[in-house]
Order: C-alpha cells, then sequence, then structure tokens
C-alpha cells in the first residue's frame, strides 16, 4: 500500500504525511510488548508510513535497539529519525545530567545510535533539546560535521524556540523541527515557531498529535494505566484539569460522531490538515490502523471550524509535563 508523501524541509528529505512515534515501545506508557511493537513496525510499513522515530533516551536505549531490529530487512524504504542531546546518558544508558549539546558528547551520542540501530547512516537527526550552557551554533555545527561525514543525511531540532531554529538553522540547515502539536497543544501558533518554519523552509513534524492519548476518547482516568505510564504524574492528567479536560474531549467527540470517524481519526486529521507532518506513537496495531486511516480523511471548512471552536487555542488545562521535564523545553 501507499500513502501521500510530503517534502520535509528543503534539503531533499521526502517522507509519508503520517509517521510513527515509536517512543512508548519502550519507554513512559508500561509494560513493553517487543512481539507486538515489531508487529506493529512492520503493519506500519505494509501500509506505506515510511518515517519511523524514537530517541536514544527511550529506555535508554532499547528503544533504538527495537526499531534497528524492526527495520532491518526494510532499511531501504524507510525514514530513520532519533534523537540525542536530550538528556546527558553514560555509556550504561544511566541518566547523569540535563540536556547535552557539547560536539563530543553529540559525535559519541550519533555514533552509539548508528550502533543500536544496526545502520551505517541515520536519515533524521535532531537536537532532542537545547543545552542552555552551549550555543546551539556550536551544537550544529558538529552535526554538519557528521553529515559531511556521511553518517547522517539530515538534521533537525526539537522543541526549539523560534530564536534558537534559526540559530541552529545558520549553523547547517535545518530539514525538521519537532515538537508537540495537536488540538490540545497549540504554542507554536503563537510562539512564532510555526511562522518561523515556514518562512526558512522547514519541515515541521508534529509529536503527540492524539494529545497523549487524550483525544482518542479511550481514556476518562490514569486509574486504568499501567505503573509507570508518565501520565499518571502529567498535570493534565490529574485533578480538576482532567475534568476540564475531558470536557473538551466529548466535545471532539461528538463531531466525530457526526462525521462518522473516531475521535482519534479526526484529530489527527485535523493535524495534517495544518500542512505539517505527523508522527502518532502506538504500540499496537489496532490503533495503527486507525491512525492510518486519518491520512485519507479530508476535513472540510465546516469541520475545522467546529474543531477550532470546540478546543481553542490554550484551553486546555494543566500543563504537558512536569515541572522539571518543562524546563528543559523552549517555549
Amino acid at each position: 500500500m501507499s500513502m501521500n508523501t510530503r517534502s520535509v524541509g528543503g534539503q531533499g528529505l521526502v517522507t509519508s504525511v503520517e509517521g510513527l512515534g515509536t517512543m512508548g515501545m519502550t519507554a513512559m506508557y508500561g509494560t513493553p510488548d517487543d512481539v507486538e511493537a515489531v508487529a506493529t513496525v512492520h503493519r506500519a510499513i505494509e501500509l506505506g508510513v515510511s518515517m519511523f522515530d524514537t530517541a536514544d533516551m527511550y529506555g535508554p536505549f532499547s528503544g533504538e535497539e527495537l526499531l534497528g531490529r524492526a527495520v532491518s530487512a526494510h532499511r531501504d524504504q524507510v525514514v530513520v529519525a532519533t534523537k540525542g542531546g536530550g538528556v546527558t546518558l553514560d555509556e550504561t544508558g544511566k541518566i547523569v545530567g540535563g540536556p547535552n549539546g557539547r560536539s563530543d558528547y553529540l559525535r559519541r551520542s550519533v555514533e552509539g545510535s548508528l550502533r543500536r540501530l544496526g545502520t551505517d547512516y541515520i536519515d533524521l537527526y535532531y537536537l532532542h533539546r537545547v543545552d542552555p550552557k552551549v550555543p546551539v551554533e556550536e551544537s550544529f555545527g558538529a552535526l554538519e560535521e557528521l553529515v559531511a561525514e556521511g553518517k547522517v543525511r539530515y538534521l533537525g531540532i526539537s522543541e526549539a524556540s523560534a530564536e534558537s531554529i534559526r540559530a541552529a538553522h545558520s549553523a547547517a540547515p535545518l530539514s525538521a523541527v519537532q515538537t508537540e502539536y495537536s488540538l490540545f497543544t497549540r504554542t507554536v501558533e503563537s510562539n512564532g515557531v510555526l511562522d518561523t518554519v515556514r518562512e526558512l523552509g522547514i519541515g515541521f513534524v508534529a509529536y503527540s498529535p492524539l494529545g497523549r492519548g487524550f483525544l482518542t476518547g479511550g481514556l476518562r482516568s490514569v486509574e486504568g494505566l499501567p505503573e509507570g505510564d508518565f501520565r499518571r504524574t502529567a498535570p493534565r492528567f490529574l485533578g480538576e484539569s482532567l475534568e476540564h479536560n475531558l470536557r473538551l474531549v466529548d466535545k471532539v467527540r461528538t463531531i466525530a460522531e457526526n462525521c462518522g470517524v473516531t475521535p482519534g481519526r479526526l484529530a489527527l486529521a485535523w493535524v495534517l490538515a495544518q500542512g505539517v507532518t505527523a508522527i502518532p506513537g502506538t504500540k499496537r496495531r489496532v490503533y495503527l490502523e486507525d491512525n492510518v486511516a486519518a491520512a485519507d480523511l479530508v476535513l472540510d471548512a465546516e469541520t475545522l471550524r467546529a474543531l477550532d471552536e470546540a478546543v481553542p487555542a490554550g484551553a486546555v488545562a494543566g500543563e504537558r509535563y512536569t515541572p522539571v521535564a518543562m524546563s528543559a523545553i523552549q517555549e
């Protein structure tokens, strides 16, 4: 099967309009199931998905290892995207510090990612978080050297401000900016990030386009979530914020019922309608197939307007991460 493709940036990277985020396969969302995770990757390839996103800190390390195994027989068909520098990891995978944009650290990180992914090159490599102690131009100067060496093909940056995006792009051409974006998280519309990437011709990749499961309509409480699922401590999923946000979800559900689709499919189609690439994450084939169906759902102006009115920018209650995690994000 095939899926529509989209150019991501102006450097030559082309991917399916919808990719697959693989964080939850080994981290953050409860107990991993490697067999089902690999089957999900294989099914995604069958359905025409070509971009697969991971990071060294997922696991840590096990996320890249799993993705490497899953795509090894399909390497020429897929775009492997990974990220480094979000935290400082030692060689065993232990987190020993915060964001790290030092040139020597990023070189070691890329070398480690290549080994774990079992590949000679990384299609798209992101600086996962901007290191406040290192000029972003220095970080991307180092990454540009790795592009020249053929170890990385395209570069990106994640959760960066418009200012940092401009600085990074001046040091090495960026193909992608990856930031959370959904009906529930629309900060990039007002903080200059979307305007900046469009001005500079950089692609935008939206992670968590389903609001970390909120917008599927199936999550009503954290009580049913497995131990270790980070949403158990995420402010948006707790207390009065949860109750407020569920009322917004119910509005999306009503619109979805009128359209004859699931809430998740509708919410994901809204993201794709913004002209960006989306990487919804899942570790199960059944959810993958509903997500992929969103790529064929074209929303008319009336439906888009109804969704904007149901969940206007800034309507969601609670931060998306704990204060410590939020401190590493440039908004």
